[in-house]
């Protein structure tokens, strides 16, 4: 059985200056210590160290073959998305995290399918950029946060971007960052346990309530960390609808529950019994393998929990194989 790993992360292993070339600080740059490890910057101020995984095709490589792993779906960290820079500059630096990306999965044929990043504060831009990417650089489809600045994913500025990602078959990948609340979570790791999976329900209700999925049927988008605290709280969100149709459906008169196995979660929660109710929640179809590879928040054993679990093998089959491609392709090939 194949074995497709929809969320993972990477990034090149030399990043511009861009602080110096525009002038402003709040860009990641790259202090390497040796070949295989190095810290990421946010101007002088430390924010995360990384190995050679997060850049370097061949230690990914020997790790996936390590755990299984037949192929990986390749995004940038969300730290680099750059919503908050001017629209021109995050414009230059996608390019250049999407030309990174194309050139992984070209040199490495059959082993990695790629998303984009966009400059999505400027949908325009972003229309140009995706279309680049899916038609001349041969990435599947793009990765986005789970808001843009002030825009949720509702905001009626991002439909032309949905309209056109529709049109040309492109997947969409939400994954959150920018995490709400974060002053009240300096403790505890907060804004990556909490934080983070109230993100991914954030961007499911805004898609959901302000008609995205309505406008847009064909639109094939995956959520990060199985929803995120979605899944759970669904009761709640319905109920909401149902009690005050007043404040909640007043772009979207359908139900929350009706869009329950429209999009796709991933595998990420780490844990059976929350595997499961996803399985049964969004059906066994809308569930797909995600590791969120190299990082130790993720699943870094190829899926062995699932697989382990005892579930069949016609279940297996669509979390590692057929659903990742469904998602990917709108097929299986």
């Amino acid at each position: 059985m194949c074995r497709i790993d929809i969320h993972t992360h990477i990034l090149p292993e030399h990043i511009p200056d861009w602080a110096v070339k525009f002038g402003y600080e709040g860009f990641i740059k790259l202090r390497h210590h040796n070949n295989c490890e190095a810290d990421m910057l946010i101007g002088d101020r430390f924010f995360r160290k990384i190995k050679s995984n997060c850049w370097a095709p061949s230690p990914r490589l020997e790790e996936m073959r390590e755990t299984g792993i037949d192929r990986q779906v390749l995004s940038i960290i969300p730290v680099l998305f750059n919503y908050w820079a001017k629209a021109s500059h995050a414009y230059e630096t996608a390019q250049y995290f999407n030309d990174y990306i194309a050139d992984v999965c070209r040199m490495n044929p059959g082993q990695f399918y790629g998303l984009a990043t966009l400059p999505l504060q400027d949908p325009e831009l972003s229309v140009r950029e995706l279309e680049r990417c899916v038609l001349e650089l041969g990435l599947q489809g793009f990765e986005m946060g789970s808001h843009i600045n002030d825009w949720n994913l509702n905001a009626k500025e991002l439909w032309p971007l949905y309209k056109r990602a529709e049109q040309l078959g492109a997947c969409i990948f939400v994954h959150p960052w920018d995490m709400m609340g974060q002053k009240q979570m300096q403790q505890y790791w907060l804004p990556w346990l909490v934080g983070m999976p109230a993100e991914t329900s954030l961007a499911i209700c805004s898609m959901i309530f302000g008609g995205v999925f309505e406008q847009f049927p064909e639109l094939r988008v995956a959520f990060a960390h199985g929803g995120g605290s979605f899944p759970i709280t669904i009761g709640r969100i319905q109920h909401g609808f149902d009690c005050r149709p007043d404040l909640t459906a007043i772009d979207n008169p359908f139900p929350p529950r009706k869009y329950l196995g429209h999009f796709w979660v991933d595998s990420l929660v780490h844990d059976h019994k929350a595997l499961d109710y996803n399985l049964e929640l969004f059906s066994e179809d809308k569930v797909v393998f995600g590791s969120d590879y190299p990082f130790p928040l993720g699943d870094l054993t190829g899926g062995k929990w699932i697989l382990e679990s005892g579930r069949g093998e016609e279940v297996l089959k669509k979390i590692f194989y057929t659903n990742p491609l469904q998602w990917l392709m709108g097929k299986v090939d």
